[in-house]
């Protein structure tokens, strides 16, 4: 009898395990309806195949590589036991729910970047980025091992539940350093270095792809809890997702409150950056906190992302399309930062050292390899093809061909 309720538990947990999986990759659809929707429209079709190469990439690379990196026993040479004898799910289970991840940080790149970037030279970096980059970092954090043998994040406190340093801030730092080297988009700037806007082609696509984000990160912070078959873990599950929806409803009224008393408008992208701000937010530690303090860790992230990509617009010149230097990375931070307010198991030291790792780590790779490539096939295209638009130069193909003109 009690091998039988602990095979249904199994059968219970490996299921939710990979229903959960399942709605992270639906994620990949998220990022690439906002990315579609917030770039011009001669842009559409290049932004697209980059986000689905790169969750293809990501599968593959993170299969022959980077899950051995991060938790050990490769896929490709070592196999995937499929029942361990002490474990509560199947194994291939969890790398399915943790290849989804890798290309969520990816994901993170890909609008950062967009609009001037060659197609090849993004999945190039890809390759690394998510077999070596992403993997490295999450052996230090996840999997508890030592930073380059000298210490243990996790002796310091270091908590991170679902990603918002390990994944999210992680692809903030690969796609800042990026954006440096790629430079602004030609007209984004003035000579007196005022800022223009470029506004997206489509915000019904924009939108649609901040909810099905919205849908998914119920799968990202709600499988993180690893379990459903019992009455703790349900419970956990449910408090996860209320936190989860609560925050993002957070980041929205704030940033949106925040856009009208400094512009005297709504503004439609702020409020889908706040959604998505809070969902970063609260991710690193969507478990302990209750529905209110998690609507206000949201809050403040919808009025982070507002400051910030402001600030790194107008002060800085990073010319981030889609906002997500700032969603992914600064907002990023503030989600780490806010754990131990909720978790007295968790010390703000612990979390300023692990951001400091992850970002650190990620950023000086990322840094070198950008540079590595522009030097070895170039990772910008020219002014003419980014004035007649990525589309047709490195697809070939018009995502709108019966608006545009000979």
């Amino acid at each position: 009898m009690e091998n039988t309720i602990l095979e249904m538990q199994f059968a219970i947990d490996t299921f939710y395990f990979l229903v959960m999986g399942a709605l992270v990759m639906w994620m990949a659809a998220g990022f690439s309806m906002l990315e579609a929707g917030l770039v011009r429209s001669k842009n559409t079709t290049e932004i697209l195949t980059k986000n689905i190469g790169l969750f293809a990439i990501a599968c593959t690379t993170y299969m022959i590589y980077g899950y051995d990196i991060m938790y050990g026993g490769g896929v490709i040479l070592d196999g995937i036991e499929v029942i361990a004898k002490d474990a509560t799910y199947a194994k291939p289970s969890d790398f399915f729910f943790q290849v989804v991840f890798v290309a969520t940080a990816m994901s993170i790149v890909s609008g950062a970047v967009a609009e001037r970037m060659k197609l090849f030279s993004f999945f190039a970096f890809a390759v690394v980025f998510t077999g070596i980059i992403y993997p490295m970092e999450g052996a230090w954090t996840w999997n508890g091992e030592a930073v380059f043998g000298l210490f243990t994040l996790g002796d310091y406190g270091f908590s991170d539940f679902a990603g918002s340093g390990i994944v999210h801030m992680a692809g903030a730092a690969a796609a800042l350093a990026g954006v440096i080297v790629l430079g602004a988009r030609r007209g984004k700037y003035n000579k007196d270095g005022s800022s223009n806007a470029i506004p997206g082609a489509n915000m019904p696509m924009a939108t649609l792809g901040t909810f099905i984000l919205w849908m998914g990160w119920f799968g990202f912070n709600g499988g993180s809890v690893l379990a459903m078959a019992s009455k703790e873990s349900a419970n956990a599950v449910a408090m996860v997702f209320l936190n989860t929806n609560a925050a993002a409803a957070g980041g929205v009224i704030a940033a949106l409150l925040l856009v009208k008393i400094l512009w005297g408008k709504a503004d439609l992208t702020m409020a889908l950056n706040g959604a998505l701000a809070g969902l970063v937010a609260i991710t690193a530690g969507p478990d302990t906190p209750t529905a209110l303090e998690a609507t206000l860790i949201g809050a403040i992230g919808g009025i982070l992302v507002v400051f910030s990509i402001s600030i790194l617009d107008k002060t800085f010149k990073i010319d981030d399309p889609v906002g997500a230097i700032s969603v992914h990375g600064v907002v990023g931070l503030w989600g780490l930062l806010a754990v131990p307010v909720t978790n007295d198991g968790v010390s703000f030291t612990g979390q300023l050292l692990g951001a400091a790792t992850i970002f650190i780590w990620v950023f000086a790779t990322s840094f070198a390899l950008w540079l590595a490539l522009k030097a070895v096939m170039g990772v910008r295209v020219s002014a003419e093809e980014e004035a007649e638009g990525v589309d047709i130069s490195e697809c070939g193909l018009h995502a709108y061909p019966e608006f545009t003109t000979k």
